[in-house]
């Protein structure tokens, strides 16, 4: 097998367990590789990442986490029908801004993202006052408690994200829901999943396509690792504490977020 498409599978593979563990789709990992592995360009690896999430690569995971009762059905509708129409807004904005100013918002998010996850400012607290780590234990929000309209503008929101930077949407729509419907991380993760599920990325595949920055070879044999790595990674998540993923998660992304500032600047 040629060492490029061996390289875009084990790429494949790597996001579905990021994308089965943290419900962020995959793209967070499948765009920096693209880049640093296959000589891609940012606008290309965005690409070629909306086109390997188009297909429902998560499908194994998500059945995983509806038979665990990890899921809410109805909230990954709505967001879902946001996704559709923010992708296209992403999309041709990414097509129309510098390279580097696209990295440095992307890391600018990442660590937006992290900070809110780890906390840094109330684990200090914690430690001078010798408390108890925190557990997650929450009262969970009902959706009812929310316009419906909320859910899909959440959803519009990460469509934008997922048309400029290549990713599903995962990487708001799960902060959201940790933050403002106070759900577990794991549930949040399932729902996060089931909303990407559908082909909500196609919108932007072909405004990609159409603008010649889509590799198709590539984008099929990174789905087709996706799959069964998105598989393991809902298996872990499953069987790890909430609080023990979003750790996990808040560590990765501040690394990913530090890595595209540097290439900004750099």
């Amino acid at each position: 097998m040629n060492n490029i498409y061996l390289i875009n599978i084990l790429i494949g593979l790597v996001a579905g367990v990021l994308a089965g563990m943290f419900g962020i789709g995959g793209g967070v990992v499948i765009v920096p590789a693209l880049i640093l592995m296959a000589g891609f360009s940012i606008v290309e690896a965005n690409g070629t990442s909306l086109a390997a999430l188009l297909l429902p690569v998560g499908i194994l995971a998500v059945i995983s986490y509806y038979r665990a009762g990890l899921i809410n059905l109805k909230i990954s509708g709505l967001v879902a029908i946001g996704l559709i129409l923010g992708v296209i807004a992403g999309s041709l904005i990414a097509l129309n801004i510098p390279t580097n100013s696209l990295k440095f918002i992307y890391g600018l998010f990442l660590l937006y993202v992290s900070w809110n996850f780890i906390k840094p400012r109330e684990l200090w607290r914690r430690y001078i006052r010798k408390e108890d780590v925190e557990t997650e234990v929450k009262e969970e929000k009902s959706h009812n408690d929310y316009n419906l309209v909320f859910f899909p503008l959440v959803g519009l929101v990460a469509g934008v994200m997922s048309g400029l930077f290549g990713i599903g949407g995962g990487l708001v729509i799960v902060p959201v829901l940790i933050h403002f419907l106070r759900m577990d991380t794991k549930r949040a993760v399932g729902t996060s999943l089931g909303a990407l599920l559908l082909p909500v990325t196609f919108p932007g595949v072909w405004i990609y396509y159409n603008a010649g920055h889509l590799n198709i070879t590539y984008a099929a044999i990174v789905a087709a690792g996706l799959v069964f790595g998105a598989l393991v990674g809902a298996k872990i998540t499953i069987s790890l504490p909430s609080l023990t993923v979003k750790r996990i998660y808040s560590i990765f992304i501040l690394f990913m977020g530090i890595k595209f500032l540097i290439d900004a600047l750099g």
